[in-house]
């Protein structure tokens, strides 16, 4: 902790004359010079503050009750070593490098803390207009700097706010830590505002979905807590986790206590699986003919994907990947994830890792309003899993998907684990094997030079239609960025998944999935988040952005362009929450009434959104809406200069729904 210095302009001196009353300030040039100095230098390290008198805090309208009724002997009492000082100590230990957050006062002396005493660096403070998008950029710049950030939301009704992008988070499995404000004393609430955004327990809305959360009662008890935060969230499975700060903890002087420390950071090593279960697995994997690999958010980090390819070259097997992170390169000749349920049918044995839905995987969905299943597998197929949220479950968001009864189960975290697979799959090798597994890769990878010609043939179609069509938009962001240092940021779902199918992905930060719990309102922010984590990389950081999501809290555009984060935004402005279309359209369907009303309630029409001046008003390139293919790539053309002189821009497509 550091005790303040002195400037030439003494605090106390400044508050004492807002006591004389306005006219009088206004009177004094001194006063007014007073009004405008800069902050206190950030000072030096220490373990704890002198002991203070006892502080009375300040509310609103105390300087005009003060100038009204002047008492010379009544000095307003001011705080040098804040609680929130040691707080902040406390978070630059663990080494947070941003901070994402809307402002509000019941962490505002966290707040002033962060830009003033921490200097406004590690963290830095990223001015954000929505919790929501608080949350989404810390998702997003996760998946691709394999770092939390920092959050804090305002009161019970940041908590609210913030809520859906924490569960996003949490379906997502990615760590965070939210630090929720308070005014956890009823004695300090000084208006109706501070009673109606406090809460006994702040973080119960959201308990169900984050990892583990705490409310510090003590300074220590902070520091400990948030080294504990910071170690839960980063051991696998990833979660996001809750802190509560009640304003009392953040504005009071700290204790005169020599032996207040904050403790050093420790992160948990991974678990993995067991040596007998791996050497099973691995034995059943090499005696295979038709082994699959399905793998979900089995890549963790650059080191996970450069394993998977290990493990996928060493037994020539296919691999499906359900692209939650980037698990392998699309124009590997081992991928066959476009022809997933054929090779699934075709399979004796199956390794799933990191699997949100094993049971998805091994059967298929027909029916609308009574669905029901058919198994995919042949008889006998063996099924193992590997898989970290079998060591952390809970009961009442349902995100855990439908129960499959698994042949072998082990609960570890799959990146972890593939390092002693990988060698029990090498010694099992044997000569013969060898050159089974050299003729079943033959074979594999004619099937995906077949399949990767066909999806080009079915991109051609409705090449020149206007709108433009979701392939042929896909294909020429492609033919732009192809030759740059490009990541990609944005979930492909929605867009027919044409740039999985088209593109070459071969990097970690080439794609980092999708939403998790896919809430609507993540794609921009989430996108922002990646491309800030981009930014010191030097990378062209693309996202595809959906329409309906944007409108969520389209705010986020003025953080791109207020914190210089240079990001190609290009809209799939197809005028609708297709989804939602497509829902009604099959339940009018089902109900034999036509699907010519299925527009009412999931079209964004009448009027026409202008993506392009929207962007315009929040600071940052927005061009004329494109509805002509032949205007597309002059357009990105353009705004990808504009990227890359270190600004976010935005091209408005009209587009086909999918």
């Amino acid at each position: 902790m550091a005790k303040a210095k002195k400037t030439s302009v003494d605090r106390r001196d400044f508050l004492k004359s807002a006591t004389v009353g306005a006219a009088a300030l206004a009177a004094t040039p001194v006063a007014a010079a007073n009004a405008v100095a800069g902050p206190k230098p950030a000072p030096a390290p220490r373990n704890a503050a002198a002991p203070l008198p006892p502080v009375s805090r300040r509310v609103e309208g105390e300087a005009a009750a003060a100038a009204a009724n002047p008492d010379p002997n009544n000095e307003p009492i001011t705080v040098d070593h804040p609680g929130s000082d040691f707080m902040v100590d406390a978070f630059k230990a663990v080494g947070f490098e941003y901070l994402c957050s809307n402002p509000g006062n019941s962490f505002r002396s966290l707040h002033e803390s962060f830009i003033n005493y921490g200097g406004n660096k590690n963290p830095e403070f990223i001015t954000c207009c929505h919790e929501e998008s608080a949350v989404g950029m810390a998702h997003g710049y996760f998946k691709i700097e394999g770092k939390p950030l920092l959050v804090c939301v305002h009161g019970t009704v940041g908590v609210q706010h913030a809520s859906m992008a924490i569960y996003d988070a949490y379906c997502d499995r990615v760590p965070l830590v939210v630090v929720l404000g308070n005014f956890g004393d009823a004695q300090t609430r000084a208006s109706f505002v501070n009673w109606t955004h406090s809460a006994q327990d702040p973080a119960a809305l959201i308990r169900d979905f984050v990892k583990w959360d705490d409310q510090p009662a003590t300074l220590q008890d902070f520091g400990e807590s948030v080294m504990r935060a910071y170690r839960v969230a980063m051991t696998p499975p990833y979660m996001p986790v809750a802190l509560v700060c009640n304003t009392d903890l953040q504005e009071f002087p700290m204790p005169d206590d020599p032996s207040l420390r904050i403790p050093a950071v420790t992160v948990d090593q991974p678990p993995q699986a067991d040596s007998g279960s791996v050497e099973q697995a691995a034995r059943w994997l090499v005696a295979a003919e038709n082994p699959v690999i399905v793998a979900d958010r089995a890549a963790r980090t650059a080191a996970g994907l450069a394993l998977m390819i290990e493990l996928a070259e060493a037994l020539q097997a296919a691999v499906v990947d359900r692209n939650g992170r980037m698990n392998f390169p699309t124009r590997h000749p081992l991928n066959q994830t476009e022809r997933g349920g054929a090779v699934i049918g075709d399979a004796d044995v199956i390794l799933g890792l990191e699997l949100t839905d094993f049971y998805g995987i091994v059967n298929a969905y027909y029916g609308d309003v009574y669905p029901r299943t058919r198994q995919l597998t042949k008889p006998g197929a063996k099924l193992i899993s590997i898989n970290s949220n079998d060591l952390y479950l809970k009961s009442n968001y349902q995100d855990f998907e439908r129960y499959q009864a698994v042949d072998l189960a082990m609960a570890a975290d799959a990146e972890a684990t593939l390092p002693s697979l990988i060698e029990a799959v090498k010694k099992l090798t044997t000569a013969d094997r060898k050159r089974a597994f050299q003729d079943r890769g033959t074979t594999l990878a004619a099937a995906h030079q077949r399949t990767l010609a066909e999806n080009r043939g079915l991109a051609a179609n409705g090449w020149d239609a206007s709108p433009i069509s979701t392939a042929r938009l896909s294909a020429e962001i492609w033919n732009q960025i192809r030759n740059e240092d490009w990541s990609l940021v944005s979930n492909c779902q929605f867009v027919s998944r044409w740039p999985l199918r088209l593109w070459n992905f071969e990097k970690y930060y080439h794609y980092i999935g999708g939403e998790g719990g896919y809430g609507v309102g993540y794609g921009a922010p989430a996108a922002v988040g990646a491309a800030l984590a981009n930014r010191r990389h030097g990378r062209l950081t693309v996202s595809i952005q959906n329409d309906g999501d944007l409108m969520f809290a389209p705010g986020v555009l003025w953080t791109a362009a207020h914190s210089h984060i240079p990001l190609l935004i290009v809209m799939h402005n197809n005028r609708a929450y297709h989804q939602e279309v497509m829902e009604v359209q099959r339940m009018a369907d089902v109900h034999e009434r036509g699907i010519t009303r299925a527009g009412i309630g999931t079209t964004l029409v009448e009027p026409a959104i202008d993506y392009g001046k929207l962007a315009q008003s929040m600071g940052m390139h927005g061009s004329a809406p494109v509805s002509d293919p032949q205007d597309l790539a002059p357009a990105l053309r353009e705004a990808i200069a504009v990227v890359k002189s270190g600004e976010p821009a935005l091209v408005n497509v009209l587009t086909q729904p999918r």
